[in-house]
């Protein structure tokens, strides 16, 4: 009877063994290669300080496993491949960087605000989309609205939404990580020009 029980724990234990590696993917603060910072922007707006509050992203982003969709209304979380950092934190960080890489790190910052400082634009972010696109070519699809408040409340709200599509490469997760990293940048982009 005593050889079930360790049968039993050895059979687990081989299971466990024979678990597959989890890779972590990193977005990282550089830009993808092919992609250039370029000169600072001259933007459309006044030039005192922006302040980049909430930065919302969709609840089923909110997770370690990196999620692919499938079909139509199917998503696959894939339990071996995590995100080394939340997204949540990843990309009001990399916004702010991207924004700072384009405006002037003086005139970025995220809320709150350090005493003493006053923004005239602030900035709120509401990532809809992030997530590749299930057609016969791989690409990322990053869907975003921002709106643009004026903390004094002279004036109204603006706001602006934008579908950005960057090809993922050979469609691999490598791949598809640094396009979100391109999209992001591109998002930046738009910001800045509106």
């Amino acid at each position: 009877m005593k050889t079930i029980p360790v049968l039993i724990g050895l059979s687990l234990l081989a299971a466990c063994g024979s678990s597959p590696k989890v890779q972590y993917f990193q977005l990282r603060a550089e830009l993808p290669p092919g992609l250039e910072a370029g000169a600072l922007v001259a933007p459309a707006s006044p030039t005192g300080i922006w302040a980049l509050g909430p930065v919302q992203i969709p609840e089923y982003l909110d997770r370690d496993a990196i999620v692919r969709p499938s079909g139509l209304a199917t998503l696959n979380v894939q339990p071996t491949e995590r995100w080394a950092e939340p997204l949540r934190d990843a990309i009001p960080r990399l916004l702010q960087q991207d924004l700072a890489r384009l405006l002037g790190s003086a005139r970025i910052w995220r809320l709150p605000l350090p005493p003493g400082l006053t923004a005239e634009r602030q900035l709120r972010v509401d990532i809809q989309r992030l997530d590749a696109d299930t057609g016969l070519r791989p690409l990322l699809v990053l869907q975003a609205r921002w709106t643009w408040v004026d903390p004094s409340g002279r004036q109204p709200p603006q706001v602006r939404e934008q579908r950005i599509e960057v090809p993922a490469g050979d469609g691999s997760t490598d791949a598809l990580v640094a396009a979100h990293r391109a999209a992001l940048w591109a998002l930046a982009k738009a910001i800045t020009a509106n």
